[in-house]
């Protein structure tokens, strides 16, 4: 590995790294349990979710959380054992299927358009 890093450029370093991560992302993602996002956006709701991810998980005082949320296996690892301030939360308050529904919610908010799209922004 040390005589890797002395070959290969920061550059290329960080282009590896992110290919590695894609397909890690790809892989836990591919596991995310199947959600029912209506429910799940009535749970964001009924938690508190929204009052640190405002409600279509834009982000706001907590981080955004859609379109594209992290891989469904960190996204629950870090509901159970968050780092920051967020509070944690057990699989006796928020169940396992309950963090399945709102990721599935998260998923379903679509990218917002392209700003070169808005005739507002058009000269």
């Amino acid at each position: 590995m040390n005589q890797m890093k002395k070959t290969l450029s920061g550059t290329s370093l960080l282009v590896v790294a992110a290919m590695m991560g894609t397909a890690s992302a790809h892989a836990q993602a591919a596991a995310a349990p199947k959600g029912d996002a209506v429910a799940g956006k009535k749970r964001f709701s009924d938690v508190g979710c929204y009052q640190c991810h405002s409600y279509m998980g834009q982000g706001g005082a907590g981080a955004r959380l859609a379109p594209n949320p992290i891989p469904f296996a960190a996204f629950i690892k870090y509901i159970r054992e968050p780092k920051g301030q967020m509070p944690p939360y057990t699989d006796k308050y928020l169940k396992d299927t309950d963090v399945a529904n709102i990721y599935a919610y998260l998923q379903s908010i679509p990218k917002p358009p392209d700003w070169k799209t808005l005739p507002e922004l058009k000269d």
